[in-house]
């Protein structure tokens, strides 16, 4: 899938330009006009990358990455001021206030999508492909497989990162909130309930042999038992 990369400049000429070399460099590429209309978009869905301008009606471009750094959510959001501005000062300021990088207009479109392509690289997480095996279970992060010796293990990508988020601190115990920010991020606004649900359905796809591994701390949360207790055999009282 095509990185996402949202234009927000209040010039139509400019958002044209944009969207035309960002389309022929294999980029999805949508444009808005404001900080405000941006912040709509974003509680939608968030790009993958930003190009803004400093110069917008409203919220400044520079206030803008100021609430984008703020919040939990687009914290880590790839931005790159491309400004009519040129002075040091504000080059300085704009990075200071979070831009990964500044580019002043005009600017050759080589010279956009190299700085894009290196911002996306800084940013880019490097996870771990080794695989990971503990209590029978194998996960492989690469593939984001899951398996129970040669039995493939079915499950959906949420259920799948709950896994490995548990696998990943085994014995320790986790409160449904520290779930919601692990698994689905800080910035999620779901009903603590919601991890209950998925760890319901992870215990069925694990089945009858794993599922006890899925552990519930009355009054806490969940922990991924590498031994888990098992119930104690009750003995036919003597008649």
């Amino acid at each position: 899938m095509s990185a996402h990369v949202l234009v927000l400049d209040p010039d139509p000429a400019i958002q044209r330009l944009l969207l035309q070399n960002l389309g022929a460099a294999g980029y999805e590429a949508s444009c808005c006009a404001s900080a405000e209309a941006a912040w709509l978009l974003f509680e939608e869905r968030l790009p993958d990358m930003l190009l803004l301008e400093w110069d917008l009606a409203g919220q400044s471009g520079e206030a803008l990455l100021r609430r984008l750094r703020a919040q939990g959510r687009t914290r880590e959001l790839p931005a790159i001021m491309v400004s009519r501005r040129s002075l040091e000062a504000d080059k300085v300021l704009a990075l200071e206030s979070g831009a990964d990088d500044y580019l002043s207009k005009p600017f050759g479109p080589r010279e956009l999508l190299a700085r894009m392509h290196a911002v996306l690289r800084r940013r880019a997480p490097q996870p771990c492909l080794d695989a990971v095996q503990l209590a029978g279970l194998r996960l492989e992060p690469g593939t984001q497989r899951a398996s129970i010796g040669a039995r493939r293990i079915a499950l959906g990508p949420l259920e799948y990162r709950l896994l490995a988020f548990l696998m990943g601190h085994p014995e320790r115990v986790f409160t449904r909130s520290q779930l919601l920010d692990g698994v689905w991020g800080s910035h999620a606004v779901l009903d603590e309930r919601t991890v209950d649900t998925h760890v319901g359905r992870l215990r069925a796809a694990l089945g009858t042999s794993h599922q006890d591994h899925i552990e519930t701390v009355r009054g806490t949360g969940y922990r991924f038992a590498a031994w888990p207790a098992r119930p104690r055999l009750r003995w036919p009282s003597a008649a």
